[in-house]
């Protein structure tokens, strides 16, 4: 078993700690006696109350869901807290961490780069995901994570001098709702998507 499915795993078992009446109550999740049915990116899961598994959607069948997922949804329903409230108000991601993560946000960044060319494609991807537009890039839109979180992309276009650009931005109020090291697995999710359907697009 490699560090992410161990990862997953605690995750998992850390989930069947908690007393899932208040997470349903807390959450309003839809749920029978056999799962919890939350959404991430708009994406319909089920959440197994015996065992922790968690399982996406697709089509008419469930799949197991990967990494990304099994950490952003079980941290976000497990240790949201019960009184977290968003200010509207946007911060960057990287003032939420630490040094160490400001400076990887300073590195070159190949899923900007794969929207350089083609920002039609991102502008559809994202709207695919229900995102709203927001100001202040070439483009940009704010997507919901799950519980009325969102997070908010912008991009630019690379010039003389930089190369193309995201930023990732969280309400000011996000650590209620989620872990600092958890937004990078959140992030991580969204880019896969946006990828994903700009593919499609």
């Amino acid at each position: 078993m490699d560090n992410y499915a161990k990862q997953a795993a605690q995750a998992q078992a850390h989930f069947l700690t908690y007393d899932q009446e208040k997470i349903i109550k807390k959450c309003r999740l839809p749920h029978d006696g056999d799962y919890l049915y939350p959404t991430l990116f708009g994406e319909t899961y089920r959440l197994c109350r015996k065992s922790g598994k968690l399982e996406r959607k697709q089509g008419a069948i469930w799949e197991t869901a990967e990494f990304n997922e099994i950490m952003t949804v079980l941290d976000i329903l497990c240790d949201s807290k019960e009184d977290a409230f968003l200010t509207g108000r946007w911060n960057g991601m990287q003032n939420f961490g630490h040094q160490f993560h400001q400076n990887l946000l300073e590195e070159v960044d190949p899923f900007a780069a794969a929207f350089d060319n083609r920002p039609e494609a991102l502008k559809k991807a994202c709207l695919s995901l229900g995102g709203t537009e927001i100001t202040g890039a070439d483009l940009g839109y704010a997507i919901e994570v799950m519980l009325g979180l969102k997070i908010a992309l912008q991009f630019w276009h690379s010039d003389e001098e930089f190369p193309a650009q995201v930023r990732f931005f969280w309400d000011e109020n996000a650590l209620q709702y989620i872990r600092y090291e958890t937004m990078y697995f959140a992030v991580g999710r969204l880019k896969h998507l946006l990828l994903q359907r700009a593919v499609l697009s």
